[in-house]
């Protein structure tokens, strides 16, 4: 019998002072293996330190990037165990829910990820951000451009645009789900145009690469404002939880170039 909502334990875990982008990746991949094992829930809110980009797992980053512009400028990069397309990790709080199928919906993809993305909004919304959600549309799918300049249904958005990327993956076993994404306070996803090998003609417009939260409300969002309006909007009961253990070996993976590189 797979748990409910109501018999799951929600493990709240916050980190404002960021860490590389390999370790995080690491982390909440080390956190889906748990929920598998346990039937445990994990909310995880952190940052990225050093400022990173993040690939989808499946993402043809080869043809797509300019490695050497990339090495050039310095910048940190990681492929990410789930899907979809690059993100830009800096001015954002990144959000990662770690669960069993059955703690959110019915179990279907599209089922969590809306559940998730409407306490996303309505924690938006309590800082006076117009935060809805997209209405249902095909998925792009892995075309050319960043993750915040395609739209899928049931994203949250605000007058249209993107304003928190979300990419999901479940384990073989089929038990659990990791589903994380990024959630911009302020800045732009212009890094990925910089290192981009798309011709000019090809690139998306500017005006489809999201908006931030800084942008609607016309003033600095922080991070821990962020964080007290999700924890507040949750609907289920949040244990603090201290990340206490060791770096999970899967650290030195994400950290290796041939697996960020692989295709």
């Amino acid at each position: 019998m797979r748990p409910t909502e109501r018999a799951l334990t929600w493990h709240l875990l916050i980190e404002p002072d960021g860490r590389p982008g390999a370790e995080n990746m690491a982390v909440d991949e080390a956190l889906l293996d748990e929920s598998d094992r346990t039937g445990g829930a994990f909310l995880r809110l952190y940052r990225f330190s050093p400022p990173c980009l993040s690939l989808g797992r499946n993402e043809p980053a080869r043809a797509r990037y300019d490695r050497a512009a990339i090495t050039r400028l310095g910048i940190t990069v990681v492929r990410r165990p789930t899907g979809g397309r690059a993100v830009w990790h800096e001015h954002e709080v990144t959000y990662a829910v770690a669960a069993p199928l059955a703690a959110l919906g019915e179990g279907s993809v599209r089922d969590s990820s809306v559940a998730i993305h409407r306490r996303l909004a309505a924690a938006l919304r309590s800082l006076g951000v117009a935060a809805t959600l997209a209405p249902r549309a095909r998925a792009p799918g892995l075309g050319a451009g960043a993750c915040f300049a395609a739209l899928v249904g049931g994203e949250v958005v605000v007058d249209g645009q993107k304003v928190i990327g979300s990419a999901q993956v479940r384990l073989g076993g089929g038990r659990a789900f990791l589903q994380h994404g990024s959630i911009l306070l302020g800045g732009s996803q212009d890094l990925l145009t910089a290192v981009s090998r798309e011709t000019a003609v090809s690139r998306q417009p500017q005006a489809a690469s999201g908006t931030t939260l800084s942008a609607a409300l016309e003033r600095p969002v922080t991070f821990h404002e962020v964080v007290d309006a999700i924890i507040a909007a949750w609907d289920a009961p949040l244990t603090s939880t201290a990340l206490y253990r060791p770096l999970p070996s899967s650290t030195a993976q994400f950290s290796d170039p041939a697996w960020t590189w692989r295709r």
